[in-house]
């Protein structure tokens, strides 16, 4: 399995534009700092896209979140340039799995409006109703392009393309809703969910939640079983928020569980038997700061910090 990190930001990315914070004053005065808004992208194989399309000896790509910093990522990862052959449209790019309906999650599909041959969305079916309705970005792509909705499930989940070389599944982790969707569809475990991919030739398992708010049972077995993990690493402890004056909520009433403290997921795990990584970091997260003390701390723990452009092969 080969996934390819886009970004590891949380939202408003690092920096942020309206914030001179300490992580976002370092990161414009040190531009290697700076961080795209988290996503990731998962190479499915030969391409074999839904419907039928078989191109034969072409890499098939699909996008994990549609961020708002989209075309960047895009034009920063050179596996996901389109050819430049005798069709110079044609682009490896056959869809995108979203894990909730979060502008800074979605925002992104609206830049997919010139896909020629159309986008195939996969997710779960109160996140398509939010995108759909609350956001109207269906109706907004539909004059220009096809979108193909696909319903994300947990087990057994789904393929990704027609060639069944990565299954996607769902492993619910919150509640939550946005905002904008607030007062409307159902009361539900998914609207933020966590991805398990599985490569069925081998069965190895990469298991991404770039928000998560509560660590399940189910959470549970899909980590312990994942080859990778790749989870919300937005505030170093719980009362980052806080004490960084932009709002009275803690960590984890925000629906991020703290990297660390007695609640926080740097326990849980250090004890998994594969590799552990944190992304989505919020512009206040010491992380941010490579020089920071608390990247010895992760290390001491055997966990990594993710990085843009970082490429992972299972």
């Amino acid at each position: 399995m080969l996934l390819q990190v886009l970004g590891t930001a949380a939202g408003g990315g690092l920096p942020q534009w309206n914030c001179a914070c300490p992580g976002c004053a370092g990161a414009r005065a040190h531009p290697e700092r700076r961080r795209r808004h988290a996503a990731l992208a998962v190479h499915a194989g030969e391409d074999h896209r839904p419907g039928g399309v078989h191109r034969p000896g072409e890499d098939c790509w699909y996008l994990v979140n549609a961020t708002p910093d989209l075309a960047d990522q895009i034009e920063a990862t050179p596996a996901l340039h389109p050819g430049t052959g005798s069709d110079t449209r044609r682009t490896p790019i056959a869809g995108v799995v979203l894990t909730d309906a979060e502008l800074d999650h979605t925002l992104g599909l609206a830049r997919l409006r010139e896909a020629r041959d159309g986008v195939d969305v996969i997710s779960t079916g109160p996140v398509r109703e939010a995108v759909r309705d609350g956001l109207r970005l269906d109706a907004l792509l539909t004059p220009y392009t096809s979108v193909r909705w696909r319903e994300l499930t947990a087990d057994p989940g789904l393929p990704l393309d027609d060639s069944g070389a990565i299954h996607v599944a769902a492993v619910p982790v919150s509640a939550k809703r946005p905002r904008y969707a607030a007062g409307t569809g159902p009361d539900a475990d998914t609207w933020s969910v966590a991805l398990r991919l599985t490569e069925t030739a081998t069965g190895r398992t990469a298991l991404y939640a770039p928000a998560l708010a509560v660590w399940s049972e189910a959470f549970e077995k899909a980590a312990q079983d994942a080859d990778c993990v790749i989870v919300d690493g937005t505030f170093w402890d719980d009362d980052e928020p806080v004490r960084a004056g932009f709002t009275d909520r803690t960590a984890t009433a925000m629906g991020h569980l703290p990297v660390a403290g007695p609640g926080g997921t740097a326990h849980r795990l250090a004890r998994l038997p594969g590799r552990c990584l944190y992304t989505h970091l919020n512009n206040t997260n010491p992380l941010g700061d490579p020089d920071a003390e608390q990247h010895a701390l992760l290390a001491h723990w055997g966990l990594e910090v993710a990085a843009d452009g970082m490429v992972i092969e299972l």
